[in-house]
């Protein structure tokens, strides 16, 4: 028979649970989900989802997926005021900032004059 995580919990230190929790906390603050995203700027469904031209059941599903299209979560984070960047990181390297990855209007530039090359 397993073990509960609240077992498991109850069996450590008081000082070794309070350092998980702590990092438990720092993680769950670090990496939101786009509900908890909308949420945090204090914005609905409703409101976003008008803001997006979308249906609010579009934006409930748009939350439950994993794999969005990147021009769709740029679309929803910038309905929120934000901007969206995308960082490559390799183990022992500083983090790499992809610019204009998902850039629609340079995107639309590039299929007009394919000289124009990306990055």
């Amino acid at each position: 028979m397993g073990v509960s995580l609240q077992e498991k919990m109850a069996q450590l230190t008081p000082e070794r649970r309070r350092k998980i929790e702590k990092e438990a906390t720092r993680l769950h603050k670090e990496y939101l989900t786009l509900q908890q995203l909308r949420k945090a700027r204090i914005m609905t469904q409703e409101e976003l989802a008008r803001k997006l031209g979308i249906r609010q059941a579009s934006v409930a599903q748009m939350e439950k997926r994993g794999d969005l299209l990147i021009s769709t979560l740029r679309g929803y984070v910038e309905a929120m005021g934000g901007k969206l960047q995308l960082t490559v990181e390799f183990p022992g390297q500083s983090a790499v900032v992809l610019e204009g990855f998902g850039d629609m209007e340079k995107l639309s530039r590039e299929e007009e004059d394919p000289d124009i090359s990306p990055i």
